[in-house]
């Protein structure tokens, strides 16, 4: 049979300009272009969509996800697989970053080989600094 709705349905579409949208779509749609979160913004979504993660790999994972965003890759991390990523974190018993877990699920957040190849630098050198921050943090802790 027919189904027939009570209120007319309201459609929301979702594009990251991968693909081109028709004119005739594009002017029956009222159009919102909505960038990536800062920072602060992200952390509390990740807060609030993943309870419980450690403060530490919450951090972590933002700050490689921002930084990794400000690359020239074919797609950016979105917020959808930032949470995947963290998820997965977890389920692995991670409690921060290290360069070998990292490695192994990159393509957790990047979707493709290129993207990969050239984040692996940047994603080096901010685990490092992760590294760097931690020594430190010990020595004025104990």
């Amino acid at each position: 049979g027919t189904l027939k709705a009570n209120h007319i349905p309201l459609v929301v579409l979702t594009s990251n300009n991968s693909r081109e949208m028709s004119d005739a779509l594009k002017r029956r749609c009222l159009y919102l272009s909505l960038d990536f979160p800062d920072r602060d913004r992200e952390t509390e979504i990740i807060r609030i969509k993943i309870p419980g993660i450690g403060e530490q790999l919450l951090d972590e994972v933002v700050r490689v996800v921002q930084k990794i965003r400000r690359l020239d890759l074919k797609k950016k991390p979105s917020i959808s697989e930032t949470l995947d990523w963290a998820r997965a974190l977890i389920v692995l018993n991670a409690e921060k970053l290290d360069p070998g877990l990292v490695e192994d699920t990159l393509n957790l957040f990047l979707k493709y080989e290129g993207d990969i190849r050239r984040s692996r630098t940047e994603i080096k050198k901010l685990l490092e600094g992760f590294e760097e921050e931690r020594r430190r943090e010990s020595t004025l802790g104990g």
